[in-house]
């Protein structure tokens, strides 16, 4: 029989697609959380809390060569590029394939309206078998926010700061709101990256063709504002099908 894997990033979707995997009770399911070094430390906080709802341990694994994202800046010289950051394959793709066996069926968060980025795992990793509860439900990110909320359990501190995801402090994806935000939060962060980013003469984006190094950000570029939390039709139904499984 296949094993379930379902990877848990410490977000509220992720934590929504493991309850539903858990009101299923499939035999050998194990739930796994990939350690970047890098994110908030609320998130061991909201990681109990969510083992403790969905009834289960989630398992811990890391990076076997780096400890952190800024290890991997540092070693690999590298911050992102066209084809993305060098953080993600290296402390989440390749721990996951690691951990991974051939006949693995793989559960992953991606929420109603993210098909195509679901379309696109699935064509760059060909091998592995997924499965996206969140979509088949049609839920969406608002509604894995609510349910949670719901369901009694604070969310993560990056949420509650108003930040869309809850991933590294200081992600190299983000732009300039998203870096005006976390000069305001993260100081520390802010400066950290800005230095990196001469050490490497390498910045997180370009405008106009031109690199954008944090140490010339105007602190009024950009607008990160939060989403708002509501619940949809989808998230009440889901609901009811966790009521009458528990």
């Amino acid at each position: 029989m296949s094993r379930t894997l379902v990877w848990f990033s410490a977000g509220a979707a992720s934590a929504v697609a493991a309850k539903i995997i858990a009101s299923e009770a499939p035999k050998d399911v194990s739930y796994v959380y990939c350690d970047t070094g890098a994110e908030h430390p609320d998130n061991a906080r909201f990681m109990a809390e969510v083992s403790e709802w969905i009834g289960a341990p989630i398992e811990t694994i890391r990076s076997k060569k780096y400890a952190s994202t800024w290890e991997v800046f540092e070693k690999r010289r590298f911050l992102n590029g066209p084809s993305g950051a060098l953080c993600t394959s290296e402390l989440k793709v390749a721990p996951r394939v690691a951990y991974q066996r051939p006949d693995d069926i793989q559960v992953f968060g991606y929420c109603a309206g993210e098909d195509g980025r679901a379309e696109r795992f699935r064509q760059n990793f060909f091998e592995v078998r997924i499965r996206t509860p969140l979509i088949e439900r049609g839920l969406s990110k608002s509604d894995c926010l609510a349910m949670i909320q719901k369901a009694g359990i604070e969310l993560p501190a990056m949420y509650r700061l108003g930040y869309r995801n809850n991933n590294c402090i200081g992600c190299v994806k983000g732009r300039a709101g998203y870096w005006n935000k976390i000069r305001k939060d993260f100081p520390e962060v802010f400066d950290r990256m800005a230095k990196q980013q001469r050490a490497l003469n390498a910045a997180c984006w370009h405008e106009d063709g031109k690199p954008v190094f944090l140490d010339e950000l105007d602190p009024t570029a950009g607008d990160y504002r939060a989403e708002e939390i509501s619940c949809s039709i989808f998230c009440a139904m889901t609901e009811m099908d966790l009521d009458d499984a528990a």
